[in-house]
């Protein structure tokens, strides 16, 4: 019994003390279940905020976002390049057109009649050139041929002036023969005239005497006609030779005129490109008076039929809506990874769409320097001031076929970076 129950030997001893209950086991202190719950569930918080966080940074800085940018395009002022009254206005304000479309029209009566008179001055110019033109072989041969027939005729007249020539001297030796045998015949007739009167010769022979002395007497004469008329031939031949000269010396000419037709030739043909360039001008002045679009897209009009039109005066202005970009004015530190080429998401106010695009180039310095007074830096009051750069963002195909963007509306373009 007391080794069963060793507790008990105080009783059996005879102890006043009741015996006392067993003492419970010790056991280390437990923490509460749900302090662990909260401890994991503030770093699975905090683990779930590093990573959105990271996220968030990744993505904030993965893009470039501005809210300064605005629609751009160029307008295309329409002005008169004529002057004149204006008979018919073809579109109204804010109404599409296609590129060509006539739009305005402008008398044309003025202007046909000047092209009818420019188109008649230009025919008889041709007319003129045409006929010089067929002038100028004409002269050339008439020129040639003339030259030789007068040199020809210089050297027949030498030739017929050494004849005459000769025959003048002949005639002249032959009338000195003539007056020496008259002589003779004369002193032999006066001899036998003396002989018959003393009757020392006969009758006869005085007549025979007489008889010659008369034939040489008569020879003379025909000596002397003929030595005149050698005379008047060599005259003739001689003037007949002046005249030939004349005519070589004028022959010789012929290359001076046939230069002065091609001359007067070559100035038609000038005349005729002049006449010709009036009637195109003419003709493009007719043109003018048909006034077209030069693109496709809205009309904001400013003409009304009746006005007189001026040369340079803007009649209207044409929006072309299929060619507008985004200018987006970034800060200068935004554009550190900015490239050209770099996607870009495009959301428009009006809208509330999102357009696609990319960064087509960069402006060439801030917006300041292209403005009417830019800032002068170099003053002692200088303040730093980001300054703010115009990138150029291009539409994709086919984003703005519904024409929805308009110049001037406010955008905001998200660059993507990566």
């Amino acid at each position: 019994m007391a080794d069963e129950h060793p507790s008990g030997t105080a009783t059996e001893a005879g102890s006043d003390f009741s015996p006392l209950p067993p003492a419970p086991p010790q056991h280390p202190p437990r923490r509460p279940r749900s302090t662990k719950r909260r401890n994991l569930l503030i770093a699975a918080i905090i683990v779930v905020l590093i990573v959105a966080g990271l996220l968030m940074w990744r993505h904030f800085s993965s893009y470039e976002s501005t809210d300064d940018a605005q629609v751009d395009v160029h307008l295309y002022p329409v002005s008169a390049r004529i002057s004149g009254y204006v008979t018919k206005v073809n579109v109204d304000d804010n109404q599409w057109v296609q590129q060509g479309a006539v739009l305005v029209e402008i008398d044309p009566s003025e202007y046909q009649a000047a092209a009818d008179q420019a188109r008649a001055a230009l025919g008889s110019a041709e007319a003129t050139a045409q006929s010089l033109n067929l002038t100028i072989p004409v002269a050339t041969v008439n020129a040639s041929s003339q030259l030789q027939f007068a040199s020809s005729g210089v050297e027949e007249q030498n030739a017929a002036i050494t004849a005459a020539e000769k025959q003048l001297s002949a005639a002249r030796a032959q009338l000195e023969a003539a007056q020496a045998n008259d002589v003779k015949t004369q002193g032999d007739l006066r001899r036998y005239k003396e002989l018959v009167a003393k009757q020392e010769v006969s009758a006869q022979t005085y007549d025979q005497a007489e008889a010659e002395a008369k034939a040489s007497t008569a020879a003379v004469a025909a000596a002397r006609d003929n030595v005149a008329a050698s005379e008047q031939a060599v005259q003739r031949e001689q003037s007949r030779l002046a005249q030939s000269k004349a005519n070589q010396t004028y022959a010789e000419t012929g290359p001076k005129q046939v230069s002065s037709t091609q001359a007067r030739a070559r100035a038609a043909i000038a005349d005729v490109q002049g006449k010709r360039a009036a009637l195109e001008q003419a003709e493009l002045n007719l043109q003018y008076t048909k006034i077209v679009a030069p693109v496709s897209g809205l009309v904001n009009k400013t003409v009304v039929v009746g006005m007189n039109v001026q040369p340079g005066q803007q009649l209207l202005t044409v929006v072309p809506l299929d060619e507008v970009w985004v200018t987006a004015n970034f800060k200068e530190t935004q554009l550190k990874n900015m490239r050209v080429g770099q996607a870009v998401k495009i959301h428009v106010d009006s809208n509330g769409r999102d357009y696609r695009g990319h960064v087509d180039s960069f402006s060439g310095a801030t917006g300041p320097v292209f403005s009417l007074l830019p800032p002068e830096n170099a003053t002692g009051n200088y303040v730093k001031i980001v300054q703010r750069i115009p990138v150029k963002i291009v539409l994709d195909p086919d984003q703005n076929k519904d024409h929805q963007l308009r110049p001037g509306m406010n955008v905001e373009p998200d660059v993507y970076l990566r």
